[in-house]
């Protein structure tokens, strides 16, 4: 039976693929698994879902694709009874539990002594479950301002065991759902198509541009993982997503087999290091610098384009 969420929006007509971006002929087969930050449990700001079914809707979303996702949790966000409930439905359903450490600290600002301990009680709340991998991916996408805290956190992980839960697709989808969220609290009967449509479009964009870049570093297919969060925006259109990326040629795998991928056994010589996987290889050769922004994805760069379409 399908979640609440979705046939709500199939009533309302949002999964009609009339109105999704315009493309050319399918590329080729990609694989790409679905990554999700934080577990926001935040009930003051949530309109329309409340945080179950939020959780809800967005588990359905990877039991209808029979997909295992990599949940990498922040500790804080989970450190109660309720949120230990819903953290224990991510357990039961299979998906890898990684850590994205306690507090949601900016490494580069707070430095290697409270992040590190920050790290390891994010690991505390988590380490006991079944699904747990020592997975750890930095808040922010920040692996450190300098040489020196880039190689003083390696280090610090690897002697822990942890692997790093690379992103090879960033997105700034946090930045269209706090705009979605905005108009909801304002207008709970708000058109939500707009804010669909420029989801999608921002996703596909951004996955078209990561993926050639890879193509262009590694001369090689490579197995993806696409950074989402854990909110509105995602419990609402996630199914759309999916139905978009395999209406383009590209396969929906699990989060265990992308991980296995080459890719996220490197280690780029940058600084400041961190972004994606992909960007940090790229500028790691020096050839793409004008390819390259810095940061690499922000609510700066989509915000001029919301405004113009007044969401």
């Amino acid at each position: 039976m399908p979640g609440r969420c979705a046939i709500w929006a199939a009533c309302i007509g949002l999964l009609d693929f009339h109105s999704s971006p315009a493309h050319s002929e399918s590329a080729p087969a990609h694989e790409l698994a679905i990554t999700i930050d934080d577990l926001d449990l935040n009930v003051e700001d949530a309109p329309l879902l409340d945080p179950e079914r939020r959780n809800e809707a967005i588990l359905e979303a990877l039991r209808r694709e029979k997909l295992q996702a990599a949940i990498f949790v922040c500790g804080m966000r989970v450190d109660t009874p309720r949120g230990k409930q819903h953290l224990l439905a991510w357990d039961r359903a299979g998906h890898l539990i990684g850590n994205h450490s306690y507090s949601h600290l900016n490494f580069p600002r707070v430095g290697f002594e409270k992040f590190s301990a920050d790290v390891a009680r994010g690991e505390a709340v988590i380490a006991d479950l079944p699904q747990f991998r020592k997975l750890f991916r930095f808040p922010f996408l920040k692996e450190g301002a300098t040489r020196e805290q880039r190689d003083q956190m390696r280090a610090f992980l690897a002697a822990r065991g942890y692997r790093q839960g690379y992103v090879t697709i960033d997105t700034s989808d946090w930045a269209i759902d706090a705009r979605l969220r905005k108009r909801l609290n304002a207008d709970p009967k708000a058109d939500l198509r707009p804010y669909r449509r420029f989801y999608l479009e921002h996703v596909w964009e951004r996955a078209a541009f990561y993926d050639r870049l890879a193509s262009d570093v590694l001369h090689r297919p490579i197995r993806h993982t696409i950074l989402l969060h854990h909110n509105l925006l995602n419990a609402l259109f996630l199914p759309d997503l999916f139905a978009l990326f395999e209406s383009r040629g590209w396969q929906l795998i699990d989060a265990s087999t992308a991980f296995a991928d080459p890719v996220f056994a490197e280690s780029p010589d940058v600084v400041p290091a961190g972004e994606s996987i992909i960007y940090a290889l790229a500028k790691q050769t020096g050839k793409f610098d004008g390819q390259l922004r810095y940061p690499a994805e922000d609510g700066a760069y989509e915000d001029p384009r919301m405004d113009a379409l007044g969401l």
